[in-house]
């Protein structure tokens, strides 16, 4: 019998999973898999129980949270040799990855993708100890996920990531920058860089518009030195995805990029603290099956309302 192994953070989405776990453990069950589950504890728990559902031999492991918990499971599994199939139950806030991935926030939905056994091999990131599925970046600009309120980002979504970033910019200074990709160099003051292994980052799902998640490739963007309406015209752009046409953004593609910088930089990983740079950020391409929607389940999502997201 196939073994699945659900990681869970019980405070994620009002806990709306927690209530619900009977009802999925018994339809995980029907469709032939002895499931079991684990509610995380705090920051890490869900790395080392990754790492314990691996060396069990669990078949599949199902991350429930937002993108911290799923960089957690996926860190927990990337070293293994035999990495078990990954699933997907988004229950954060902005939830990037799972957008990316087309996987809805109803819990039954996400269900039926993941016992419908349809997969795809897909890209992880890795910098220096640290592993990412969505993002990785630095400069003032990237701490602005630090500073919006869950609240507002569950309201307002890519908005908020807007109002901070003009709220702050009269304060930012950028940072003089060498980027190493493959065979080239990028040297310049830069506001911040992004490398991106999905469309979907901070909501703003154009950031990236021809990112793939399984060609082994990165989409890195550098935002240049900016004043505020410099900043606030990007911005703009970037909501639409047309911020490739300005003079301020940098992009390229690449399989290997090393970073360093002149003065202190923070690293985000996946919306979260990485330490700091310099960094060497390299992709391991196709390196976790995931289950995703089959062409009928994706043609049949459809956005969850408004005012369910506002409850």
């Amino acid at each position: 019998m196939k073994r699945a192994r659900i990681i869970y953070n019980p405070t994620s989405g009002r806990e709306a999973f927690k209530n619900k776990l009977p009802d999925v453990l018994a339809k995980f069950e029907q469709a032939g898999y002895e499931t079991s589950a684990h509610a995380t504890t705090g920051v890490g728990d869900a790395t080392e129980a990754a790492r314990i559902a691996v060396a069990r031999d669990f078949d599949v492991i199902v991350a429930v949270g937002g993108d911290g918990t799923i960089n957690e499971v996926v860190t927990g599994i990337s070293d293994a040799d035999q990495r078990p199939r990954l699933g997907i139950i988004p229950a954060g806030t902005t939830n990037d990855f799972a957008r990316a991935l087309n996987i809805p926030k109803a819990i039954d939905k996400a269900v039926d993708i993941i016992l419908a056994n349809h997969t795809c091999k897909l890209d992880v990131g890795r910098v220096n100890e640290h592993y990412f599925v969505n993002i990785a970046g630095g400069g003032k600009l990237t701490e602005v996920s630090y500073e919006v309120p869950s609240k507002l980002k569950t309201m307002l979504g890519q908005l908020a990531y807007f109002m901070k970033g003009v709220e702050l910019a009269p304060r930012l200074r950028p940072i003089r920058t060498r980027i190493e990709f493959d065979d080239k160099v990028f040297e310049d003051e830069i506001m911040m860089f992004l490398i991106a292994n999905t469309n979907s980052v901070g909501g703003f799902e154009k950031l990236a518009p021809e990112a793939k998640m399984d060609d082994g490739l990165f989409d890195l963007l550098v935002l240049k030195k900016s004043n505020v309406a410099e900043l606030v015209r990007v911005l703009s752009a970037a909501t639409r995805g047309a911020h490739f046409d300005d003079a301020n953004v940098f992009h390229a593609r690449a399989k290997a990029i090393n970073v360093y910088t002149e003065e202190k930089m923070q690293l985000n990983i996946d919306g979260e603290y990485g330490g700091l740079l310099p960094g060497k950020f390299t992709n391991l391409k196709q390196h976790i099956e995931y289950f995703v929607p089959t062409p009928d389940q994706a043609t049949l999502q459809i956005e969850e309302p408004i005012e369910e997201a506002l409850e």
